[in-house]
């Protein structure tokens, strides 16, 4: 089924901001399903280009959609106009579902500012472009804000830092739905990379060492990625994408840092903690990521810690 994402946009939106999360949601295909919304018809981005079509602000959604706030390219001012007023005012209508989960709310660099002024980060780990942090405490001294972080999830809000961390909550989002393959599939499309973050381990493995541009590596990647439970070896590998032993193992040093055992190890453990997370037992956790019993599994997880 897909998901409804509904972009607030307002004058001098941040053309990234929204175009950066709405082209990478997009290139999920039919996982997403886009809307533009605001008090004006039309704006002025922060380009100078006008964006029109824009539709009116709805009372209500469709449990389980997406409402995504985009920042401004100048805070100061174009959260301080009627416009931003009136989703300010609106936003606080819609507290009760986005705090009930009922509607899960994406804030992009300054969007959390405006969450903020709603009322809506008392009590919420978040995060924003640096230059905004200390107002973001102020508008919210409830909040729990975080420094130097690229996004945070608390309850079904996110909120990311400057503009093309967007991108990075939206391959993000993109995982939680949709599963890491097609992550990782729109992530190559653009040609962009997932950065780390503390709040989802589990997506490093298939996107953290694809910031490279070897084929034959990516070749060998691809060929992990997609059965990290099967009983892989070097050789193997090295057949499949042409080239000798010695010299995958090589290029995987050079090129990941690790070993090539090593990252079939990490994809492994990532699936199996996704099973656990499914609710399935220690043993068929295990097995079902190609571990050969529940105490391999646990002595992978400790070189891992």
């Amino acid at each position: 089924m897909s998901i409804g994402v509904w972009f607030v946009v307002l004058p001098g939106v941040l053309s990234l901001d929204l175009s950066g999360p709405a082209e990478t949601l997009k290139l999920a295909g039919d996982a997403f399903h886009l809307h533009f919304i605001g008090p004006d018809p039309q704006v002025t981005t922060s380009i100078g280009l006008n964006f029109s079509g824009i539709e009116p602000l709805p009372e209500s959604f469709p449990t389980g959609s997406l409402l995504v706030l985009p920042g401004v390219c100048d805070s100061n001012r174009y959260f301080d106009t009627p416009q931003a007023e009136a989703v300010r005012r609106w936003l606080t209508r819609l507290q009760p579902q986005i705090h009930s989960q009922q509607l899960n709310l994406m804030c992009v660099c300054s969007g959390s500012l405006l969450a903020a002024k709603a009322g809506l980060m008392n009590g919420v780990q978040c995060t924003t472009h640096h230059d905004v942090l200390a107002r973001l405490r102020a508008a919210a001294p409830g909040a729990q804000v975080k420094e130097n972080r690229i996004f945070v999830e608390d309850r079904s809000i996110w909120t990311s830092a400057g503009i093309t961390s967007g991108i990075d909550l939206s391959l993000h989002l993109i995982n939680r739905y949709c599963g890491p393959k097609a992550a990782l599939d729109v992530a190559r499309e653009m040609v962009v990379w997932f950065r780390r973050s503390g709040d989802d381990p589990q997506l490093s493995p298939w996107l953290r060492y694809r910031n490279h541009i070897h084929p034959a590596v990516h070749r060998a990647q691809d060929l992990l990625s997609a059965a990290p439970e099967s009983a892989w070896d070097v050789q193997e590998i090295a057949n499949k994408v042409h080239v000798s032993s010695r010299h995958l193992s090589r290029l995987f040093q050079q090129h990941l840092g690790i070993s090539v055992r090593d990252y079939l190890e990490q994809l492994r453990l990532a699936v199996a903690e996704q099973r656990l997370l499914q609710g399935q037992r220690m043993e068929q956790a295990a097995i079902a990521a190609g571990f050969s019993s529940p105490r391999q599994l646990h002595r992978a997880r400790a070189r891992n810690a």
